[in-house]
């Protein structure tokens, strides 16, 4: 049983769903303690829970403690099985922070499945879905074929966003007889990380999406021009931001923004693909015009950063780092979220990471 400390570091969720994502693979169960102790609401919240009922399904998993506001879960995996899930988290719960979970041991299973998810795709403290679909799976495709698909959105507070993600397994944890065998075929097999340089930067795009009720204003028509103004003073590449609008439960709006690198100008590195990214999500009160400026202030600091991997990039790419080794990123900020997911990973997989935050670089 390895004891996790849930208060260290920044002490949020992500060191309960790192711990569920590794636990599962490794076959190796898990105690957290004091999980989210320092937080006025603390304890494990509801989209937690489903992180574990989750894997469940996938695994039929033991759990303790599994409950609204416990400070602590026992987790005990069982054999990973290949079969599709269908979940719905009832709220606006973030269907991102579930697949930090799901994700990784379900990219390893026998056979191609599919995954349906319903829930927030646009939340707060959360990655919205164009960011994982565009900036985090170009990353893991290395690992497994990952199709992710928004058949519908869903804001704050009532959800009911929808995404699909159909995984077909290059490498089958149920192949091979332990995680050990497994994990030195991966490191023996898979391309490793080398993100060090950001090279030419190719062309940058993005998604300004709002509710259907706010097209008559044009909110995200206004957020888009409002970013793309400011990012054509600074770069004189291509800049493509669609429009769309949804049928939501709730009223929201907000845009996602990336940069494509290469390190030849006409030749995109699938192996090693250099995206940056970054977001801001509408609210009451909030004008169109100043959220797409946002996006745009957060896409250019990410980029004059000299980075290829932003800020929150560095985090979920960590773990899949961790499962191949021989691996270097430079980041444009060693935040204490990434260090606290380091913390995790190494309770599991014993690798020790080397951080240098002069450089802000992290290599394993």
């Amino acid at each position: 049983m390895i004891k996790i400390d849930g208060n260290y570091g920044e002490a949020g969720g992500q060191i309960a769903r790192t711990a569920l994502a590794l636990s599962t693979i490794t076959q190796k169960s898990f105690e957290v303690y004091g999980i989210r102790k320092g937080r006025r609401d603390s304890g494990l919240k509801n989209q937690h829970l489903y992180c574990v009922k989750s894997l469940q399904d996938l695994c039929n998993a033991d759990a303790e403690g599994a409950e609204l506001g416990s400070l602590y879960l026992k987790y005990y995996p069982k054999k990973i099985m290949a079969k599709n899930l269908n979940i719905d988290i009832e709220t606006a719960g973030s269907i991102t922070l579930l697949l930090q979970a799901l994700l990784l041991p379900a990219m390893f299973v026998s056979k191609p499945i599919t995954i349906t998810i319903k829930g927030g795709t646009d939340t707060k403290f959360s990655m919205p879905f164009d960011y994982f679909n565009n900036v985090l799976l170009p990353q893991l495709q290395r690992f497994a074929k990952i199709e992710a698909k928004l058949l519908k959105r869903g804001c704050y507070p009532k959800g009911n966003g929808k995404v699909e993600i159909k995984i077909n397994p290059k490498y089958k944890l149920n192949d091979f007889s332990n995680f050990d065998e497994f994990h030195h075929h991966l490191i023996q097999n898979v391309h490793k990380y080398n993100l060090i340089e950001q090279h030419h930067l190719i062309q940058i795009k993005g998604i300004s999406h709002a509710s259907r009720n706010l097209q008559q204003t044009k909110v995200a028509e206004r957020q888009a021009e409002a970013a793309q103004s400011i990012l054509k003073q600074k770069y004189n590449v291509s800049i493509k931001i669609i429009t769309e609008y949804q049928d939501t439960l709730s009223t929201g709006s907000g845009i996602t923004l990336w940069a494509i690198f290469s390190k030849n100008k006409e030749d995109i590195d699938e192996n090693n693909p250099i995206r940056l990214g970054a977001d801001s999500l509408g609210e009451q009160g909030k004008r169109a015009e100043i959220v797409g400026e946002e996006a745009a202030h957060n896409l250019i600091k990410e980029i004059e950063s000299k980075a290829p991997v932003d800020r929150h990039l560095a985090d979920q790419i960590l773990p899949f780092m961790a499962l191949i080794k021989d691996s270097k990123t430079k980041v444009s900020e060693i935040t204490n979220h990434c260090k606290t997911n380091i913390y995790t990973i190494q309770q599991f997989l014993g690798e020790i990471f080397e951080v240098d935050e002069k450089n802000n670089t992290i290599s394993i």
